[in-house]
């Protein structure tokens, strides 16, 4: 049984990790802004601790912790990218990982690694393959990860292993883009969002959280993984593999301009992508259980998917 500290516990994500985490027998500190909150999603988690910068009573839990899993960060799509809003993406990113790190500096048995999470918004919009070797690309997304990761890095001297894993557009039932497309196709009229020649670089959420359990269990992983399918599509073709799973036509495309009403700035994370591959985290071993988009959808939609 292993130790593991985590923060940003209470999101989709967070979830489904800390609970195969349960399910295998590790011992869960959470570390969270809403005890009571995470009370109530984690009731059998006996050590959640009040997580606030101005106090430094939780730093005695990363005492002795195998690993320390970093979750936290403003919502990117929560609203519309006002300044405040851009803001608090990028400084709930850049101060998590600044408050994590000073603790574990002061810690006389430091964890053995420290993952985060980051994303696949470091490459940018751009139509070439990339992979973990890639430059980063020149918009606000690409700005942010570039600056989350650099923060992480200050941990390579205190010799903890570091994992940044960049995950793409997760696909998940009831959280996401496919929980917001789902609506659109039962009333039969879903269908690509803009062009539909961006490049949309799925991930089954099933696949993210083995990602981050490989990370744990094998210590030769280091540095940057990119947690994403090794099929990825354009928005077209998975649009199209959508309807076809659901059984409904995909053919009324929401307009470029109607999104940048809506979403603003934001806009650009739908409307643009790359084809992201996942050749570090394939090299290391990973195995992916859902390399396809169609499987992927299948068990996401069946009926009796929980």
């Amino acid at each position: 049984m292993r130790k593991i500290v985590l923060t940003g516990a209470t999101g989709f994500l967070g979830k489904k990790i800390v609970r195969k985490l349960i399910d295998r027998g590790d011992e869960i500190c959470i570390l969270t802004r809403s005890v009571e909150n995470a009370k109530k999603i984690f009731p059998t988690v006996n050590s959640i601790i009040e997580w606030s910068p101005d106090s430094n009573v939780w730093h005695s839990s990363l005492e002795g912790a195998d690993a320390v899993i970093n979750l936290a960060g403003e919502n990117v799509l929560a609203r519309r990218w006002i300044e405040e809003h851009m803001r608090k993406i990028l400084s709930s990113r850049v101060n998590s990982v600044q408050s994590l790190i000073s603790a574990i500096e002061h810690v006389k048995n430091r964890p053995k690694v420290f993952i985060s999470a980051s994303a696949v918004g470091y490459y940018g919009n751009r139509e070439e393959a990339v992979d973990e070797n890639s430059k980063r690309g020149k918009d606000f997304m690409a700005d942010v990860v570039t600056k989350w990761e650099n923060e992480t890095k200050k941990i390579d001297t205190l010799a903890v292993r570091r994992v940044n894993i960049r995950i793409g557009i997760v696909l998940d039932k009831k959280n996401g883009a496919l929980a917001k497309m789902i609506l659109p196709f039962k009333f039969f009229i879903g269908g690509p969002l803009g062009s539909g020649a961006q490049w949309f670089p799925w991930v089954h959420v099933d696949d993210v959280v083995g990602i981050f359990l490989f990370v744990l269990d094998n210590d030769n992983v280091e540095e940057i993984l990119n947690a994403v399918s090794p099929n990825p599509v354009r928005m077209n073709e998975f649009c199209k593999t959508l309807g076809m799973v659901m059984k409904r036509p995909s053919k009324f495309r929401a307009p470029e301009f109607v999104l940048k009403i809506l979403l603003g700035e934001a806009a650009q994370i739908i409307l643009g992508g790359a084809k992201v591959n996942p050749k570090r985290t394939e090299e290391f071993g990973y195995k992916f259980e859902y390399s396809g988009l169609t499987e992927a959808l299948k068990n996401l939609l069946h009926d009796n998917q929980k």
